[in-house]
């Protein structure tokens, strides 16, 4: 049998329509499946199943939930939970971290993403491949370095560069000072006294918080809004420009109409990670000072370690779990993205 001849018989067979086997039990289609559906029992359906078991007993310990010493009380973790003030504090915390990182992670990335594919610079793919670096590094190692960078100490980073901007806000009132012939001096209000204990204070540490999620998360978002952008027909905007549209109004009417749903799409999955962030807070300061800045995640993590409440911090857990999975549910609803990104 010559090869034109066998290929061609795999051809013709690979043609033929499959029988009809709608009403046919197919035991190998079903082992084909098992392997997946066992991986999602054990980590996922399993996990979670549990920790709703384990919000309604009194378990206190990893005693009591492994040696199965702890009773059913009904929903007294919930009636607890939802009077707790540190449980309203961080619950609104979370939805604020989540909401101001979303903001920023969109508007730098798409910032970054129209420069990285704009005709006229130069470079772009080096810049594109250097853009996506921090995505290389370790989670637990970017999120120690961010928290060096805002150290309290004299000679930190973050204060040299503070101490560096009240020097040049020194001099230029300085030569200010010779033009004019007058004695004056920098205004307090424009001075930042150094050194400055970045994560001793609520807002700082939340500023620091949002920094270095924005660093951890902006690449995913620029990747998505590059091949959103070149996806954008060039007969868009050259039609556009024929009817004397600007490039704002380009980007307005052209632009982000073409790019709302890739967007959309990322800012979902990112806001989703930004809602179970637990390294950031708890390597920089455990969600202080004073428990102010505890997300969900840190607050439940402590209930159960720290506090040994492993029943209550398992109703935060399933509680976290119901609001990140209506957060997606309304996004994907509310933005038609069940029919696809590009439907």
């Amino acid at each position: 049998m010559s090869t034109s001849s066998f290929f061609r018989r795999v051809s013709d067979r690979g043609q033929q329509r499959l029988p009809d086997r709608t009403g046919d039990f197919d035991p190998f289609g079903l082992l084909l499946v098992l392997p997946g559906f066992v991986l999602f029992f054990a980590f996922m359906l399993f996990p979670i199943t549990f920790l709703v078991y384990l919000s309604l007993t009194d378990a206190t310990h990893a005693g009591t939930v492994i040696g199965g010493g702890s009773d059913l009380i009904g929903l007294k973790n919930y009636v607890k939970l939802y009077s707790d003030p540190n449980f309203w504090n961080s619950f609104a915390i979370t939805w604020l971290f989540v909401a101001v990182s979303l903001v920023v992670k969109i508007v730098l990335s798409l910032g970054l993403a129209m420069v990285l594919t704009h005709a006229r610079v130069v470079g772009k793919r080096f810049m594109r491949a250097a853009v996506i670096i921090p995505m290389g590094f370790p989670t637990i190692f970017t999120i120690t370095v961010w928290s060096g960078l805002f150290s309290a100490a004299r000679y930190g980073p973050l204060n040299q560069f503070v101490d560096h901007y009240n020097s040049a806000i020194k001099g230029l009132v300085g030569v200010i000072d010779t033009i004019i012939f007058a004695t004056i001096s920098a205004p307090d209000v424009l001075l930042v006294d150094v050194p400055v204990a970045w994560l001793s204070g609520r807002w700082s540490a939340f500023f620091a918080y949002i920094s270095t999620e924005v660093w951890l998360a902006y690449p995913f978002m620029v990747i998505i809004i590059v091949s959103a952008l070149q996806d954008v027909p060039a007969e868009l905007h050259d039609a556009a420009k024929v009817d004397g549209a600007g490039y704002l109004h380009r980007f307005r009417h052209v632009t982000l109409p073409s790019i709302k749903r890739p967007v959309l799409f990322g800012a979902i999955l990112t806001g989703a990670t930004s809602f179970q962030q637990f390294l950031i807070p708890w390597i920089f300061n455990e969600g202080g000072p004073a428990r102010q800045n505890e997300l969900l995640l840190v607050y439940g993590y402590r209930e159960a370690t720290k506090f040994s409440e492993y029943a209550f911090g398992s109703a935060i857990m399933v509680t976290a779990i119901a609001f990140i999975g209506l957060f997606m549910w309304l996004a994907v609803k509310k933005g038609n993205l069940a029919e696809g990104v590009n439907a």
